[in-house]
This record gives structure tokens, sequence and C-alpha cells, in this order.
């Protein structure tokens, strides 16, 4: 049985985080890091750092290039949240620990939020390396975060998914990426569950249904964002070919090895993004 997120677990999160952050702060934007993706904070002004483990229910991350800490940095538009790491839900322990983030960010006030991750490409015009901003997505996790004894902090029991990647956000980042001198990919991502690479079969499938790229993040905390009221945008690193399309065989260190590669677009559009108006 699939349980919500536990409230009381998320309230301790938030009672924990709120006293170490500075005085007056209050952040109006956070980023969630996928794989390889932590390094973004190097070109930004830390203020604090909370590791995960210090944070009730939400725990050290079970993947490698996911650092598990929470920094609070300084931009030219205010504080932000930048959590270096994901859980995800193949960790096996619910979805308390992946609502962490997005229930944090809520009750701190932020309310755009650009999610980051690490995708296998699958339409065949991508190259690896390209960052592929999300129009969309389709969840083949099999699971919702929000099954279970609706809460009101989550919005309508039935959230419209229509606009989740809104137009607005998606123009913000275009202009980000601009500035930065960084051409993005468009297209939809595809969720599974993991934490298994899919076979060629599957990805021809997706391919069908219309998905650009594949991974296994990111989707269960755009559906809680967006139903919680926050502005969701998100951005994919090609960090290798998918299942059948891919000449070699797949490997999460050819995943940390790409967004190293890739590391300086990155940063530069995180920064952007930090920075630029409304």
């Amino acid at each position: 049985m699939t349980f919500p997120p536990d409230l009381n677990i998320l309230e301790q999160a938030v009672e924990s985080v709120r006293p170490q952050l500075p005085e007056g702060c209050s952040p109006q934007r956070a980023v969630i890091c996928g794989s390889g993706w932590g390094d973004v904070v190097q070109d930004l002004h830390c203020l604090r750092e909370i590791p995960y483990e210090n944070i009730p229910g939400f725990g050290a991350t079970g993947v490698v290039g996911h650092q598990g800490v929470l920094v609070v940095v300084e931009t030219a538009s205010g504080t932000a949240l930048i959590f270096k790491g994901r859980r995800h839900f193949y960790e096996g322990e619910g979805w308390t620990p992946i609502a962490i983030p997005i229930f944090l960010s809520l009750k701190l006030g932020v309310q755009d939020l650009l999610l980051t991750n690490s995708a296998g490409a699958v339409d065949p015009d991508f190259q690896v390396g390209d960052l592929m901003m999300m129009t969309d997505h389709i969840n083949l996790i099999g699971e919702n975060p929000l099954v279970g004894r609706h809460h009101e902090v989550w919005g309508p029991r039935f959230p419209d998914l229509t606009t989740l990647y809104s137009p607005d956000a998606q123009s913000r980042l275009q202009r980000a990426a601009s500035k930065a001198g960084i051409s993005l990919q468009t297209g939809v991502y595809a969720a599974t569950r993991g934490p298994v690479y899919e076979t060629p079969a599957e990805v021809q499938a997706w391919k069908t249904l219309g998905a650009s790229a594949v991974g296994m993040s990111t989707v269960p905390e755009a559906i809680l964002a967006h139903a919680a009221g926050i502005r969701v945008t998100g951005v994919s690193c090609m960090t290798n070919f998918a299942a059948g399309i891919s000449p070699t065989p797949l490997s999460h260190e050819e995943v940390t090895a790409s967004t190293r590669e890739a590391m300086p677009r990155m940063r530069a559009l995180v920064k952007e993004w930090l920075n630029c108006g409304q």
C-alpha cells in the first residue's frame, strides 16, 4: 500500500530548518539538483549549509552524485534554496523524503521551483550533453504522491496538470538560457520507477508515446509542487542515449561523467535562472 507524505514529519522538517536559516531569509526560488547537478552552487554565494541527515525525515541520499546538503544562497533577486541531491521512490522509503524539499519550499515562501535531472536521450536528434527544457511529462512510475487521504496543503483533490510546466515559467528559463549563451532543447520527460535502466523495447514504446528523454525522478516533485501552487520548471541533462539507441551498455558512471563535462553550461543556466527577473 502506498501512503501519502507524512505531514507530521514534514512539519518537523520545517521546524528544524527554519531556525537554521540566516536572519531575514525569505527564499523566493528553489532548485532541486539531480544526478551530477550539485556543483551548480560553485558560482553562487553560499550563506548556510544544512546536511540532509540533520533534517527530520529527509536522511542521506542513496545515490552517487547526490550530495545530500541543503544550501541557502544569495542571488541578485534575493535568497534561494539549493537542494544538492534528491531522494527517489525506488529507495523504498515512501513519499515523505521526496516531499520534504517541496514542503520546505512551500512553507518558507518559495514561488518558483527549478527541477533538474540527468536523463537518457530518446529523441535521436539530441546529443549527449544537451540540456532539455521539460515541456511536459509522462508518469511511468506506476505511483502518484497524492494517492491516499487528501490534505488541503496539496491544493484541490484533483489538481489539473495541463499547465504544470507553465508557459511563463518556460519563458523565464528560455530567457536565462539566452543570457547564458545556452541553446536549450525542448521535449517530454518520461519517468520510470527504476532502479533499472529501460529495455530497448520499452524505449521504443515510450518514444511512440511521445517521450523525448527518460529518467527515474522529478515527476513526483513536479506533481506535488504544482498541486501546492508553486511554479515549476524542469530541465534535463542528456547524459547518455537510452537503451537500444546507445551503442554501449548503460551505467551510472557514464551519467556522472557526462554531467561533469556539461557542468559549465549547467552552472551558467542555474545562475541566470536564479538571477533572472520575473
